[in-house]
């Protein structure tokens, strides 16, 4: 069978998707105990916004974060806020009075040239030098100067004076500054002994390899880069669930009295969308996790009362649902493939609910309508071309992969005078194909022969040819550019 889409010499080929498989990437660098929340570290390196880990003395915060700079081959500064001078970031000033203008001599410590900086003990900086860093982690910036090389701005800290249970008290460990603990994207909080798995203590607890290098992941740094690109290309639209969970959860808490900026509703929503393309789906349980990170009150010594924060996600997950998910109503009741495929490109953002409504449709639909749905838009789902994750592809390829390479037998009853022997949906089929030419004619002849095989009997088979033609036509649009991709 030729090329669903176009007429020409282009086979289709067929080819069965993988299922998605979680790959855990900080154990392969020797860091463990962040197992939860890895998907939120990874989702900072997609957004480049900045990242910030708190939690008690001892959990490797530090070794995390400079573990990453290691794998991904960066030029890394690392600093302690509560020892740093300016003179430490920037090097020496000398006057160049040729030019009338003042330079720095750069060392190796200095932040000129640096793609990742790690600001540590940032909880016990000096306020004047509160006010320096807040340049570089929110402009990447330095006395006005951009540093056109940095990416990634990370910080430590332990728990602030204000929000200690007790076991530990740290002499110096201050609330920030509000408006600079609001310009960090997620806030991770690193775990605790008990919260670790038995694989993951004994191999904290192994002394082998300490002070080890982590080694360069190219496969990791290629896997980011790709997770970037999508994350630019969505950004154009990001996925109405997003959209309308993040403008409903940041109204719900501002009236719970737990104050959300503009500006922190943006980080939250960069944040949700990263997290989504790293894990390839859109679960609850991972919004909540994304929502909880991006809060920046335990930076400033206040947590909100988590029955709070959990009744705002909760009612937002729910008004978002709803509203993004009305569409799927409609591609369901829709009374022609052409009309659902329509819906489909044009309505759905979100690859989670585009797999969600490839199953019911599946599941709803009479065989004859599934099986042609699947027929016209595997190829297009293969390809990347509709908003349908991993598990809607597979459910679409376990109807359609076998449909491009028809075998088997055709067997039919007939009395044993009847003298000229047809197949009775034969007859019907060719009328069909008689009036149809080129690759039209071929894709019939494929889906009527799958039908043949499969003993699938159309009821108006001439009605479900012009109506899969009315798909493929619309979809072909998709494939070749020339009309909107969802």
């Amino acid at each position: 069978m030729k090329n669903l889409y176009t007429v020409g010499k282009t086979r289709t080929k067929t080819a069965t998707v993988p299922k998605t498989v979680r790959q855990e990437w900080l154990p392969q660098m020797g860091v463990y105990g962040f197992g939860s929340s890895e998907t939120l570290v990874l989702a900072s390196l997609v957004t480049g916004d900045p990242l910030m880990l708190i939690g008690q003395s001892g959990t490797g915060k530090t070794y995390l974060l400079n573990s990453l700079s290691e794998a991904l081959g960066l030029e890394h500064r690392h600093y302690n806020a509560s020892l740093i001078s300016f003179d430490d970031l920037v090097g020496f000033p000398y006057p160049e009075q040729d030019k009338g203008t003042v330079r720095f001599l750069e060392t190796p410590a200095t932040i000129w040239g640096a793609e990742s900086v790690l600001i540590d003990e940032i909880s016990r900086c000096k306020p004047e030098h509160q006010n320096r860093l807040f340049s570089i982690i929110h402009e990447r910036r330095v006395q006005g100067i951009l540093l056109e090389r940095l990416v990634y701005r990370w910080a430590a800290m332990n728990p602030c004076n204000n929000d200690q249970d007790g076991s530990e008290a740290y002499s110096g460990s201050e609330p920030l500054d509000p408006a600079l603990a609001d310009r960090f994207g997620l806030f991770v909080r690193a775990g605790e002994w008990a919260e670790f798995s038995d694989a993951e203590k004994l191999a904290i607890a192994n002394p082998a390899g300490e002070g080890a290098k982590s080694p360069r992941s190219d496969d990791l740094k290629t896997r980011i880069n790709a997770w970037r690109l999508q994350f630019q290309l969505e950004l154009e639209r990001c996925p109405d669930l997003i959209l309308n969970y993040t403008s409903a959860v940041v109204t719900h808490l501002n009236t719970a009295q737990v104050r959300i900026s503009p500006r922190r509703s943006r980080f939250l929503a960069r944040s949700l969308l990263a997290a989504t393309i790293v894990r390839g789906k859109s679960p609850e349980k991972l919004f909540r996790q994304v929502l909880q990170a991006s809060l920046p009150h335990t930076a400033w010594g206040f947590n909100p009362k988590p029955e709070v924060v959990a009744a705002a996600h909760r009612a937002a997950w729910d008004s978002a649902r709803a509203a993004t998910g009305a569409w799927i109503h409609a591609f369901l009741a829709a009374p022609t493939i052409a009309a659902k495929v329509r819906l489909l490109t044009e309505l759905c953002r979100d690859k989670d609910e585009g797999s969600q409504a490839v199953a019911q449709l599946i599941a709803m639909e009479t065989r004859e309508t599934a099986a042609a749905f699947a027929f016209v838009t595997y190829p297009a789902a293969l390809m990347g071309k509709l908003a349908i994750g991993a598990e809607g592809v597979n459910d679409l390829a376990k109807i359609a992969a076998d449909m491009y390479t028809v075998k088997g037998e055709i067997t039919w009853q007939e009395r044993f005078n009847v003298k000229d022997s047809t197949h009775p949906e034969i007859v019907a089929f060719s009328k069909v194909l008689s009036g149809l030419k080129g690759g039209r004619r071929e894709r019939a002849q494929q889906f009527f022969n799958w039908c043949l095989i499969q003993k699938v009997i159309p009821v108006a088979p001439s009605v479900l040819e012009a109506d899969m033609n009315s798909a493929v036509v619309h979809l072909a649009k998709l494939v070749s550019g020339a009309g909107d991709v969802a």
